[in-house]
């Protein structure tokens, strides 16, 4: 049993006097934070323990109707999800760099390549990145390779996600590609590395889109992608996919895709999963572009930092399986009924909507934001997102309900 036993008393020995110390007690004496402060209470047994902590979490704020948007999203998550996705094969499954050991979360990867390619309209999909922001910042830097650096501008929409802005800013001064910012695509972007534009954008409202003459990435919803047309003259879509069936927890952790036409497939960041045959004929798995530096010379890489999320990527295809096209595209309705039935009745109200177009997301006006936000707080109300003192971004998924709307009228 030793050999399971991380210390022993001669090595904690050893480990006390290379820091001065007798005891266990001296060296937690240089610890600011004094254990004995902590009212703890009395020792109690595993029963009780699980009693006391359930009363205090009851302490907190839950159950709480949430019309709260802005990048992530309140959407219903089957609970056979969380039952596949924490199987110990794919808990335990990291980077699949033996295909002869990794042909069932090579597969999956695979059939999440193919659902994303499929969402967006393009020709692939990689293996899933770190998160929307970076999916955005890393397409950014693809479009440059693509422009082989002779366009040192990128076209980026002032409408874009503000925490994915902050990625972008930052990934560019790292390679010294200079942003301009835009509420409106030039006609002539022959200039530009590329243009960045979300669409729908950040305030929710859905752009028609006409093709630059320059690289064009998409940042799209997922989601909105249920009731709306793929951006076909797109030549990379990005963004999260939180809304596949990933739980909103904090905001984090999620993951990113990123999606492109095939001609631009070698520049494309991460890994690819491709489908090929064993020596038997079967079919089979593996991992057939990586262009990370951990797999190429750094020079040659296309980002020394990108990765896949692929337990998240699981449960965004589990989703995606277990809704099915029909039930994809249903929960897209209901959102989007929910959202224009909100809508109506706060211009009832006397509350402008701004947006002409929507999916399940827009912005009123309001004489005072905090005060109209405050109201529905104290009926257990998340209004949506302030904007600024007389704008508020409010979404509905079809995690509301009827009920919830006229609660919410109410309120105000």
């Amino acid at each position: 049993m030793k050999n399971f036993i991380a210390h022993t008393d001669e090595t904690r020995n050893e480990m006390l006097k290379s820091v001065s110390c007798n005891t266990i007690e001296d060296l937690y004496k240089q610890v600011p934070i004094i254990f004995k402060d902590f009212n703890m209470g009395e020792p109690l047994s595993e029963l009780c323990t699980q009693k006391e902590l359930k009363a205090i979490s009851r302490k907190n704020g839950t159950g709480l109707a949430s019309f709260i948007g802005g990048g992530v999203y309140n959407k219903f998550i089957p609970a056979t999800i969380s039952y596949i996705a924490e199987r110990f094969e794919f808990l335990t499954a990291y980077t699949p760099y033996q295909p002869e050991i990794s042909q069932g979360t090579l597969q999956i990867i695979y059939e999440y390549q193919t659902m994303i390619s499929k969402l967006t309209g393009m020709d692939i999909a990689n293996a899933s990145m770190y998160d929307g922001g970076s999916a955005c910042a890393e397409a950014v830097l693809m479009a440059h390779r693509i422009a082989r650096g002779k366009k040192n501008v990128a076209l980026v929409s002032n409408k874009l996600n503000p925490e994915y802005k902050e990625v972008v800013k930052t990934y560019c001064w790292a390679q010294d590609i200079e942003i301009k910012w835009f509420d409106d695509i030039p006609t002539d972007c022959s200039e530009y590395c590329c243009v960045l534009i979300q669409n729908p954008d950040y305030y929710g409202e859905i752009i028609n889109i006409n093709k630059p003459d320059t690289t064009l990435i998409v940042v799209s919803n997922l989601s909105a992608l249920s009731v709306l047309k793929p951006p076909y003259d797109a030549d990379i879509v990005v963004g999260d996919i939180q809304p596949l069936g990933i739980p909103m927890e904090f905001g984090g952790p999620h993951a990113g895709y990123m999606a492109c036409k095939e001609s631009f497939m070698r520049q494309m960041p991460g890994r690819l999963v491709g489908q090929t045959v064993d020596a038997d004929g079967k079919t089979a798995y593996t991992l057939t572009i990586q262009t990370r530096e951990q797999h190429i010379k750094r020079e040659k890489a296309t980002s020394n930092i990108c990765s896949n999320q692929s337990l998240i990527a699981l449960s965004a295809t589990l989703y995606l399986s277990l809704v099915g096209e029909k039930g994809f595209r249903e929960t897209g309705l209901i959102s989007t009924k929910l959202a224009h039935d909100l809508s109506e009745k706060l211009a009832n109200k006397g509350y402008k909507t701004i947006n002409k177009n929507f999916y399940n997301e827009f912005v009123i006006e309001t004489p005072n934001a905090d005060e109209f936000l405050d109201k529905l707080k104290a009926k257990n109300i998340l209004g949506g997102i302030k904007l600024d003192d007389k704008r508020i971004l409010i979404c509905a998924t079809e995690m509301n309900s009827d009920d919830e709307i006229n609660d919410y009228i109410e309120a105000i």
